[in-house]
């Protein structure tokens, strides 16, 4: 009865997390749209800014209303800079630059000609990443440091980190309809298959890191200021939901899912996989 009481609590817990993790954000993502005309305003990107850091809010906030200023700082406390070796930051840093360069050679010898290569030079993605870090903790907070060690108590950490997968891409999905966005209409199904790999690929990370939140935000920004070395964007569909999008995006994704079937396998292989919560 016992074990039951504590499932429910559990599933109660991760229940209240997404559904308000999605309602605050949506809100914010959706303003921002309505108040979009074909170009984003600063208003309008401060309020995606905001929807974008508030897993990493409603996780404090809940962790602060059911286990007080204590909960709140172990919380906090999982992002460190000690006993983590320095080979896990390399892999977090270089991971999906790797990828997009692996997938530009792959498209070279399918397609005897190289693909459309990134212009942003290296020491403005080498800024963009030690800056937005810290921003990503609003994400990492919430998926990564709060619903995650609580999934894998039920679901374990395999599991867990695909159905996290799939819930974090479907939290996007608002991003998918402004029009001024790198995301308009561009293939959500390939959106959704490279999120859930990436987060299967995360999880591990997370796992091998003890559960330091450091290299994972670390992970999250050069995904984002790195994976237009070889971009991935198509011309817009007429609806997101199109599997119509760019060799280079199709072959990032099977390419993600290679480590990420590893990653699974490791996992997998150690039935106590866990992390702490």
């Amino acid at each position: 009865m016992q074990r039951v009481i504590i499932l429910v609590n559990l599933l109660l817990m991760l229940t209240r997390f997404f559904i308000i993790a999605f309602v605050v954000a949506w809100f914010f993502f959706i303003t921002a749209s309505l108040l979009s005309d074909g170009q984003l305003s600063t208003f309008s990107r401060l309020l995606i800014f905001i929807g974008a850091i508030s897993p990493g809010l409603v996780a404090i906030s809940l962790r602060a209303i059911t286990k007080g200023s204590a909960g709140v700082k172990l919380l906090i406390n999982k992002i460190s800079f000690k006993d983590t070796k320095i080979v896990w930051y390399l892999f977090a840093f270089t991971f999906i630059a790797f990828i997009k360069g692996l997938a530009a050679l792959i498209f070279f010898l399918l397609y005897d000609s190289w693909p459309q290569f990134g212009t942003t030079p290296w020491y403005v993605m080498l800024f963009g990443i030690a800056v937005s870090m810290w921003a990503q903790a609003g994400e990492e907070i919430g998926w990564r440091g709060y619903a995650l060690p609580l999934m894998s108590k039920k679901f374990g950490l395999a599991l867990a980190s695909i159905l996290l997968g799939i819930i974090w891409a479907i939290w996007h999905l608002p991003l998918f309809y402004i029009a001024a966005a790198d995301t308009f209409n561009q293939s959500f199904p390939l959106y959704l298959l490279q999120v859930t790999g990436l987060s299967v690929i995360m999880a591990w990370l997370f796992w091998k890191v003890n559960g330091n939140l450091l290299p994972l935000m670390i992970f999250h920004a050069a995904i984002n200021n790195t994976k237009d070395i070889v971009p991935s964007a198509w011309k817009a569909s007429a609806s997101p939901f199109t599997l119509n999008a760019s060799p280079i995006g199709w072959i990032s994704v099977v390419l993600i899912w290679v480590v990420a079937v590893y990653a699974i396998y490791a996992m997998i292989r150690k039935p106590t996989a866990t992390i702490s919560s």
